[in-house]
């Protein structure tokens, strides 16, 4: 017996974008609710999808205010925000408001399917941490607190191995600087005490620290560590 397909709602005013996206992801076996402005998306809630597509520029409720109306009536439901390609604080603001992750316009339909794929699954993995993560040669051990790239072990200070395991907690989605600035040291707001010691962990983890492959910045936004295999 084959499992239900998964719902995804997709809330844009865009009948081309829509289309783009119910032919994109109905190949994937995606069953599609389609909401072309906030009051409908609203109603279609009720459907219970497992997962939401959403444009900020809508015409009846300002994209911001749908998604904190959304995630007050379900905290868990992953949100993949459309946003235009300029519109660093619109992003910023929609992952503070919990979205989990966002596609700029024009977006690549195997980005997008990457996007979701990691939002369902970091869905599925927020109730139970891996006791091992693993992602290309790094591994971190989450019960032993042993992190090793390839066979060779590497050693952190406390703070470098919490802001390490905040990543791997969230790994596959954007995490604003404020969000780990608030989780690492509660009072401090200057996102410059971050970029130290993402610095000082990009020296013990990556093999070319100037060109990560592990610890990935989104420019102006903050940080993602790469998803797990």
């Amino acid at each position: 017996m084959s499992a239900p397909p998964i719902k995804v709602l997709v809330v844009d005013d865009e009948p081309p974008i829509r289309k783009l996206l119910r032919m994109g992801l109905t190949t994937q076996g995606y069953e599609i609710l389609e909401a072309p402005n906030g009051k409908m998306a609203l109603e279609l809630l009720s459907e219970h999808p497992a997962l939401v597509i959403l444009d900020l520029g809508l015409p009846d409720i300002q994209g911001h205010e749908l998604l904190r109306t959304i995630r007050a009536r379900d905290d868990s439901v992953p949100i993949v925000v459309l946003s235009s390609r300029g519109d660093e604080a619109g992003k910023v603001q929609a992952l503070d408001l919990g979205a989990d992750d966002y596609v700029t316009k024009p977006f690549g339909m195997d980005e997008l399917l990457a996007r979701l794929r990691a939002a369902l699954r970091h869905q599925l993995q927020v109730h139970g941490e891996r006791p091992v993560f693993r992602t290309g040669e790094l591994s971190v051990d989450l019960v032993r607190r042993i992190v090793r790239v390839g066979e060779r072990e590497v050693k952190l200070s406390p703070k470098e191995y919490e802001l390490l395991r905040v990543l791997v907690q969230h790994a596959g989605k954007v995490l604003t600087h404020r969000f780990l600035l608030k989780e690492l040291w509660d009072e401090l707001t200057d996102a410059q005490y971050l970029r130290v010691y993402v610095r000082q962990l990009r020296q013990k983890i990556e093999a070319d620290p100037e060109r990560p492959q592990f610890v990935l910045t989104e420019t102006g936004i903050g940080y993602r560590l790469r998803a797990p295999d």
